[in-house]
């Protein structure tokens, strides 16, 4: 069928296009104008406050509220350090009187427990990575364990142990320096030992009985390293 087409000028109004969309003109008539745009904006401004909105989706408005929240979700299947909880409290800017009555409350009912924390972390990180006392109260430091409870934690290892862990670690790294020579082996294994938290003494001592376990010539090697 064709299509009438009105020129300029004419008293007919055009006809409509079929393939074209509804009128979004700037007319008051048609309430889809941009006055009316404006509008159902203000509308649609006026009903959802930004409290209504965090209600909606669940965020809760009291900062005490806001504070229990973070800190369950970040205890859940991770235990953590008083500090660390209320260094994440702080970012999310919760005020200090909310961070401080629920840390207190979570500590008063198990949830927060730097002394069992410690005791886990010293018993994983020397059992799973080898690492010394050394380096174990260093990395609880960092995590704001206090020094009397790392103190405490870390009384778990003696010297003895402590050494034997050595000689494990040593025996484990000692195949993979066959080839080199003498002192290019103390090296890397002496070295693998300090980043790990051993003492000068305590590594040059091990390394010294591996090396002669494998017929080294290990004369002079009593010096420091």
């Amino acid at each position: 069928m064709t299509r009438r087409t009105e020129w300029p000028g004419s008293d007919a109004e055009p006809a409509p296009d079929p393939g074209a969309g509804p009128d979004y003109g700037t007319g008051s008539g048609g309430g889809f104008g941009e006055g009316a745009g404006r509008r159902a904006r203000s509308r649609s401004r006026s009903s959802g406050s930004p409290s209504s909105s965090r209600a909606e989706q669940g965020e809760p408005r009291d900062p005490v509220e806001q504070a229990r929240s973070v800190c369950l979700r970040l205890l859940t299947g991770t235990p953590r350090t008083r500090k660390q909880l209320a260094d994440a409290l702080r970012k999310r800017e919760i005020p200090d009187e909310a961070a401080e009555e629920v840390l207190s409350r979570f500590e008063d009912v198990g949830l927060i427990d730097d002394a069992a924390f410690a005791d886990a972390w010293v018993e994983s990180r020397h059992h799973g990575r080898g690492l010394a006392r050394r380096a174990l109260v260093r990395e609880l430091r960092t995590k704001g364990v206090d020094s009397a409870v790392i103190d405490e934690a870390i009384g778990q290892l003696d010297s003895e142990q402590e050494e034997e862990t050595a000689r494990e670690l040593v025996a484990r790294k000692l195949r993979s320096t066959r080839g080199l020579d003498r002192d290019r082996r103390l090296r890397r294994l002496a070295g693998m030992l300090a980043r790990k938290g051993y003492g000068e003494g305590v590594a040059l001592r091990v390394v010294r009985q591996a090396l002669e376990g494998e017929g080294e010539d290990t004369e002079g090697l009593d010096e420091p390293f």
